[in-house]
């Protein structure tokens, strides 16, 4: 139980500007005294992962967060490098380092080759949670948590954020002037500074629901977001799954050249703002099911590391390349043999649940 009763005494300065106001409204203090009270009613070692302060602005939430966890354990990111991953600590191998970013919901390499200051703020999000999260707190306490981010976005960044987290022995404590992220964040506790008040319960995981069309156009608002390439088969049709009226996620399909009936995934992309929770998964299942479900075969090459986690878990992709059969088979290419890239079908298994 973490029992706190700050004061914070502001002495007022006798200058100019501050006497001129005293005289006008009156103020007969000598000092701004302020004082919070109240009771988090959990331990350091407990058995919880995330939790959060929230309440209005001027309601003690920072101070409080200092006051019961130290300010030790305040994470003030600090970027210096011309390119993100150059922020990282230096003792962290890259493969620690991409599979962070990709767990926080930042799955563009191309950006994280860049500055931090020309990231949007979605990504500069992203970027700092993957630097807490990689640092050596084992209570990282995050200060003005999505406060200058759209609220869609900082919402779904949020899912993404708690999924990476829990698979972190990490406990994370988000301070936020904003309540709307709750039920994304699901932390396994809530204190509101506005009133003090704590509260333990549990939240169900808002559903994300896409629409989806067949539609021309979009592919410059995705292309710098494709992890390889940038460009994109006219030929191709092109899918665009929408939330809540605004274009998150596009697929590309091609016929396979020489072979009748068959298709091929061209182009996913999912913006960075929407990654992290499944989305281009799950538009990338989507079509390949309304492909196969009319009759077609439809299979798909990809490097990237969060599909073939997915696909290795799908009973509706099968590993196929150079005849083999096992779902652990992986080629490598490029100079380092490091990019892993990966072949699938996609079948349609009407006995088992796709795990997401």
């Amino acid at each position: 139980m973490q029992n706190f009763d700050i004061i914070v005494e502001s002495p007022i300065q006798k200058t100019y500007r501050s006497q001129v106001t005293v005289g006008t409204y009156d103020i007969t203090d000598e000092k701004i005294t302020e004082r919070f009270t109240g009771c988090i009613d959990i331990e350091k070692e407990a058995d919880w992962s995330i939790g959060i302060i929230y309440g209005n602005s001027g309601t003690g939430k920072s101070t409080i967060a200092r006051e019961v966890f130290g300010e030790e354990y305040i994470y003030i990111p600090e970027h210096h490098n011309q390119c993100v991953l150059d922020d990282f600590p230096k003792n962290l191998d890259i493969k620690t380092i991409h599979q962070m970013l990709i767990s926080v919901g930042f799955s563009s390499p191309p950006s994280w080759l860049k500055p931090y200051s020309v990231l949007s703020t979605g990504e500069k999000m992203r970027v700092d949670l993957a630097m807490a999260l990689l640092s050596d707190r084992d209570i990282v306490v995050f200060d003005e948590y999505t406060s200058v981010v759209d609220r869609t976005v900082a919402k779904i960044g949020s899912m993404a954020v708690a999924k990476s987290i829990r698979r972190t022995k990490k406990k994370f404590v988000a301070v936020s002037c904003h309540s709307d992220i709750i039920e994304w964040l699901q932390p396994d506790w809530e204190f509101c500074t506005n009133n003090m008040s704590f509260l333990r319960r549990s939240h169900r995981r808002p559903k994300i629901e896409l629409s989806i069309y067949e539609t021309k156009g979009y592919w410059p608002m995705f292309s710098k977001y494709h992890y390889l390439a940038h460009n994109m088969n006219n030929a191709s049709k092109q899918y665009v799954a929408f939330y809540e009226n605004v274009p998150v996620a596009i697929t590309c399909v091609l016929p396979q050249c020489g072979q009748k009936n068959m298709y091929r995934e061209h182009r996913t992309v999912t913006h960075p703002d929407y990654q992290g929770v499944g989305i281009g998964s799950t538009l990338s299942d989507f079509i390949a099911h309304k492909y196969v479900s009319s009759g077609k075969r439809y299979r798909s090459v990809t490097s990237n590391p969060a599909f073939i986690k997915h696909r290795e878990k799908s009973p509706n992709w099968i590993l196929a390349f150079s005849g083999r059969n096992s779902r652990h088979s992986i080629r490598r290419l490029g100079g380092a043999g490091i990019r892993k890239v990966t072949a699938w079908e996609y079948v349609i298994n009407d006995n088992k649940k796709d795990k997401e």
